[in-house]
């Protein structure tokens, strides 16, 4: 299946004339999976190559402005487009408040159903066929979390040639071979194992929010094979990352080797860097596969 991140904002708390505020669509398949939505980020998704009626999902990290604000005017976007598919969205109590109340003060309908989740406690939030989504609690001002989407194992490699030698018709006996089951042929047993071959592992995405980097997150984002991290400050304004709550370009790569994440990307720059170029080549003295995020960048991610 294929996996594409999609950058739709990179900046810190106010947008530049090149970066949008927070904002990243997962699409995977068919579906969006989108985590956060920043003030106009809607700009951004509809000039990507995402699609206004997909499956959808919504992650709001935390309730400031630079991340959540912009639900609403997705929201409009995605309706005034002619979306027909629910949405769902998940974020703490005080954002499923917000989205009550400030749809009906503004007084807009819409042409989809909007189904709203409280996030109360770390741990799973969605369980899908082939994946979840489970959410860590951060280390910022505010109530806030990140997330992880983890797929959940594949099939192994179905041995067609080793099929046939054995007599399986094609249909539903490989099919469940495939799933893991045991078939009888001509009253002998055919093991799974013998024609599949051992389960394949998925892909994990590790998205941080705001954060300053903790050993709880080094947990959750264990063996990630991207690591999307904040990375507000350089080195030389550690202290104020620290007053803030916000992280370096080296801690954020300090925590993805230790966490063992194949790729990091850097997101969420302050505004006084007029390049991450400083950023990235300081993060790269600690980890060896580091991007910097662009507005509309696109990151393909395949299996393993």
């Amino acid at each position: 299946m294929d996996l594409r991140i999609v950058f739709l904002g990179t900046s810190a708390a106010t947008p530049t004339d090149e970066r949008g505020l927070s904002s990243i669509a997962i699409a995977r398949g068919n579906e969006i999976l989108l985590f956060d939505a920043g003030e106009g980020m809607q700009r951004n998704f509809v000039r990507s190559s995402l699609r206004m009626n997909s499956k959808m999902k919504v992650f709001i990290t935390h309730m400031h402005a630079d991340h959540s604000l912009g639900i609403l005017g997705l929201l409009q976007t995605l309706s005034l487009n002619g979306r027909t598919l629910p949405i769902d969205i998940y974020g703490e109590p005080r954002l499923v408040e917000f989205i009550k109340f400030s749809t009906k003060l503004i007084g807009f309908g819409l042409s989809f159903e909007v189904n709203l989740h409280n996030i109360e406690a770390e741990g799973l939030l969605v369980r899908e066929e082939d994946y979840e989504v489970t959410c860590c609690e951060a280390d910022h001002h505010v109530t806030a979390y990140s997330f992880c989407l983890t797929e959940l194992e594949r099939p192994g490699i179905f041995n067609i040639k080793r099929a046939v030698q054995l007599g399986i018709p094609k249909g539903k006996l490989y099919k469940q071979l495939q799933s893991g089951k045991d078939i009888v042929i001509s009253g002998d047993i055919v093991k799974s194992m013998d024609v599949v071959g051992p389960r394949r592992p998925g892909r994990k995405i590790g998205i941080s929010g705001d954060t300053r980097p903790t050993e709880k997150l080094c947990k959750f984002f264990m063996n990630c094979d991207l690591l999307v991290f904040e990375s507000t400050y350089g080195n030389e304004l550690r202290h104020k990352a620290i007053e803030n709550f916000h992280a370096t370009a080296t801690e954020a790569a300090t925590l993805a080797r230790q966490s063992g994440v194949r790729k990091l990307v850097l997101t969420h720059f302050s505004t006084r860097y007029r390049s991450s170029n400083q950023l990235l080549a300081e993060a790269r003295l600690i980890h060896e596969n580091v991007e910097d995020a662009i507005d509309l960048k696109i990151i393909d991610l395949p299996y393993r």
